[in-house]
């Protein structure tokens, strides 16, 4: 009874394609793609906010002072042309030596 079947699937994609009309589904798809990739993003960025005030915390100051000076950082653009979304970003560290 709670389960949705093959048929309710086509139905429901039936009444979105008559309701948005198959002209506007492809920008529809790219503007929730851009969306979900936002999110993305940004709670990737509340981690790594969240995971380097923890370090400072524990860590204290002395630990910034010894440290090599960090390069500036890159920004990544959310689409081709989106200046106003756009945001510095954090490179991936290696951390293996060897």
């Amino acid at each position: 009874m709670g389960q949705i079947s093959a048929w309710q699937l086509l139905l429901v994609v039936g009444i979105i394609v008559i309701v948005f009309g198959a002209k506007r589904l492809p920008d529809t798809a790219r503007a929730l793609g851009k969306s979900l990739r936002i999110l993305k993003s940004e709670t990737a960025a509340l981690r790594t906010d969240g995971n380097d005030n923890a370090q400072k915390d524990s860590a204290g100051d002395t630990a910034q002072s010894t440290a090599e000076p960090q390069p500036a950082p890159r920004t990544i653009q959310a689409a081709p042309g989106d200046v106003s979304s756009a945001r510095p970003v954090d490179e991936p560290r290696n951390t293996s030596q060897g």
